[in-house]
């Protein structure tokens, strides 16, 4: 078989086709995050049968755990004690686990949302930030073990707790300035405890201080799904992209109509096609290389990229949503989980 590789200057990758071997008759179906834990053991967090599976960095099974107790997954975060946290976006709690899958705690209520506006499906529905959570996305941790959580597809905030579950603050509210979200979905943060939220239907990514002051932004971005951090401090984006005629803004307002006049006049990526991709940033914000072409069932191309980790040798491992990308239509050959080994 031959060897693909795909990126750029110093961000070269090799294809690991094949890499994850199930046990027979097992389906990830799709894959809504991954994290590395201290053994470099990958959690892949799915949204088959089998919510939470293990594997070593060779792709070998280890086990899996979660059966049952999830409504849908979506972002998972390995603390440095190797606790597991997890958001159920359909669920409306993040919980946290041991490795082995015993429940530690538990941070909101299950089926209940907070009072935000969303009608369910709508994110211009939105009409306030809410207590946590309604629908949340994903989790990072901070140097004493706080935990943030950005809250997400019904909400527009990101909370920060205690590391025993105590909400300690709360920021956000609909919009398109400054401290303001419409879907913040992804969250890291960096050697200096910074924030770094992905603000995903902004098209950006904001930063902020642990008190939620804003810092700075960062654009060039197409819908940014999740994010992470390597060993040298350079950030890693996995991002949805566009599809033609996409809005590339939304506005709330009290006004649906007018929302949807101001984002379809709005100039952005959306008058052009931007396939799903896997950008790499300096610290400083300057793009080093971009990962995806448009055959997106291609090795080492993306449908939906959702959620991204890099182990300590710099290798990548990416999860897609596609199935739910396209509404249950997903390409013969689409991948839900792709390692890339990099090679320089």
């Amino acid at each position: 078989m031959m060897t693909v590789r795909v990126g750029m200057g110093r961000f070269v990758y090799e294809v690991a086709e094949g890499w994850g071997r199930l046990p027979a008759g097992w389906d990830l179906v799709e894959v809504s995050g991954v994290a590395m834990d201290s053994q470099e053991r990958l959690f892949v967090f799915n949204r088959g049968l089998h919510p939470v599976i293990i594997f070593d960095r060779d792709g070998n099974f280890l086990g899996s755990w979660g059966e049952g107790l999830f409504g849908r997954a979506h972002g998972i975060r390995i603390g440095p004690d190797n606790a597991v946290y997890c958001a159920d976006d359909r669920d409306h709690t993040v919980r946290k686990f041991t490795p082995e899958g015993e429940w530690l705690l538990t941070l909101g209520v299950k089926g209940q949302p907070s009072n935000t506006g969303y009608d369910g499906h709508d994110l211009l529905s939105i009409r306030r930030g809410g207590r946590p959570f309604n629908r949340p996305t994903n989790i990072a941790l901070g140097p004493e073990g706080e935990i943030y959580i950005t809250d997400g597809y019904g909400n527009a905030r990101i909370h920060k707790f205690a590391p025993d579950g105590r909400h300690l603050l709360s920021w956000g509210e609909p919009g398109t300035g400054p401290g303001e979200f419409h879907l913040p979905h992804g969250i890291c943060l960096d050697g200096q405890s910074l924030i770094y939220a992905g603000d995903r239907q902004n098209n950006r990514i904001q930063i902020f201080n642990s008190q939620g002051e804003f810092v700075g932004q960062w654009g060039d971005m197409a819908r940014p799904n999740d994010l992470c951090f390597d060993a040298e401090g350079n950030l890693y984006v996995a991002e949805a992209g566009h599809r033609l005629g996409d809005m590339p803004l939304f506005f709330p307002c009290q006004d649906t109509n007018k929302a949807l006049e101001l984002a379809k006049s709005a100039a952005g990526p959306a008058s052009q096609r931007v396939p799903s991709r896997v950008s790499i940033f300096t610290p400083e914000g300057q793009l080093q290389a971009r990962l995806g072409e448009d055959d997106s069932c291609a090795p080492g191309s993306f449908l939906a990229a959702h959620g991204i980790c890099v182990d300590s040798r710099g290798d990548l491992y990416v999860a897609e949503v596609t199935v739910s990308a396209t509404r249950n239509a997903a390409p013969p050959g689409y991948h839900a989980l792709q390692k890339l080994i990099r090679v320089r």
